[in-house]
């Protein structure tokens, strides 16, 4: 039975001359087939290492690092930025998320002269608002838009202080060691909005007490309104705009009755957190690699082995993880091209960033270079739209 199914894989996808051929220089990053990778960098407060492995046709998934000035006309304050785009139902919302989001945050950075929560709870609603007016703009000539949506994970380290903020869920993990042991603790900084966790569900539940069915168990797994997993997001229009609910976008999206108010939301759940000496490093990742490894996991790996191309080896061991579930080795399941790719993974992107408490400490008026890096996939049209599956 497995031969028949990898036989049916290897015709579903095409060799290509220069699938493991590396391109690009380091300071890029590279592409290896589906594995983009930069293996190390010099972020503001230390070190940094990012991988991408794309599964999706178009890859969904969107990250970036941003690095020396948080504000505009570099009037500072100076930091990191981290951001990890997960999209659903096309690529659209996460290509915006990263072209625009950063953005924001300068703006407001520069307009309050300091990073705080308020400054990325607005960059994340100007962000919204921004998609909203693309879903507007193109519904009449291209309504299955109003489907598409991301989540949202954003690092900012300034200041000695970190700003986690997330919609949906991608997840960030801290690495801090204990002194006592030597041991390095996993500590997960995200809060997550998935169906799957029963606070999760109690609160749809508490939001929409008249709607019975605001959360339904459909073929094992919670959905919000039998149709997504996640219960926060950038996008997903047509579940928090009635009138995108509506014909022409395709009927199994369509909701039965009317909504008065938004199903979804888009109000990120912020956690500020002074950064201490034993804080070692955070794992920024979409939720592609905690289907496959733990937080402890993720945390080891990192600790026990150099960071030069930390972020990589997390993307290969969850692709091992991946082909072992599926009873066939890693080196077949790399043959297989993206599209078919997905189901066997979902896009994966980690960022690890590295902190050099010496780095840290220091006040956030003095400079640094500017460094921007984002994660790269296979380069396909703009403004192609992903064909429409379930939205995760």
């Amino acid at each position: 039975m497995l031969s028949g199914l990898m036989n049916f894989l290897r015709a579903c996808f095409q060799p290509r001359a220069n699938r493991h051929v590396h391109t690009g220089s380091d300071a890029n990053g590279r592409q290896d087939g589906l594995l983009w990778y930069k293996d190390i960098g010099q972020h503001f407060n230390g070190e940094f290492s990012m991988a991408v492995v794309q599964a999706n046709n178009l890859l969904e998934d969107q990250s970036q690092v941003e690095s020396g000035c948080l504000g505009l006309n570099d009037s500072g304050p100076y930091g990191t930025f981290v951001g990890i785009y997960d999209g659903h139902g096309g690529p659209e919302t996460s290509r915006f998320i990263n072209e625009h989001l950063f953005q924001h945050l300068k703006r407001f950075t520069s307009e309050q002269q300091s990073m705080s929560a308020e400054v990325i709870r607005k960059a994340f609603q100007a962000t919204e608002e921004g998609f909203l007016s693309v879903v507007t703009r193109q519904w009449p000539i291209r309504p299955q838009i109003a489907a598409v949506g991301s989540c949202c994970l954003v690092g900012v380290i300034s200041s000695g202080t970190l700003y986690i903020a997330n919609l949906g869920d991608s997840r960030a993990v801290l690495g801090r060691l204990v002194k006592a042991t030597g041991e390095i603790l996993a500590i997960q900084l995200s809060a997550e909005h998935n169906a799957s966790i029963e606070s999760v569900r109690q609160e749809m539940q508490s939001l929409h007490p008249d709607d019975s069915q605001i959360v339904v168990l459909k073929h094992n797994v919670w959905r919000v309104k039998g149709l997504i997993q996640i219960s926060r997001s950038i996008g997903d229009v047509y579940l928090k705009k009635a009138e995108f609910n509506r014909e022409p976008l395709y009927a199994k999206f369509r909701l039965r009755e009317p909504f008065l108010r938004p199903i979804l939301s888009s109000d990120p759940a912020i956690l500020v957190h002074p950064v201490q000496p034993q804080d070692q490093f955070i794992i920024f990742a979409s939720d592609g690699l905690w289907e496959h490894l733990s937080n402890q996991e993720a945390v080891d790996i990192v600790q026990n082995h150099l960071r030069n191309g930390i972020a990589k080896r997390l993307v290969k061991t969850a692709l091992q993880e991946a082909a072992k579930k599926r009873e066939m080795r890693y080196s077949d399941l790399k043959k297989i091209d993206r599209g078919v790719r997905r189901h066997f993974h979902d896009d994966i992107s980690v960022v690890v960033v590295f902190l050099d408490s010496d780095l840290v400490s220091r006040a956030s008026s003095m400079k640094g270079p500017n460094l921007s890096v984002k994660g790269g996939g296979i380069s396909l049209p703009r403004n192609t739209l992903a064909p429409f599956t379930t939205s995760t």
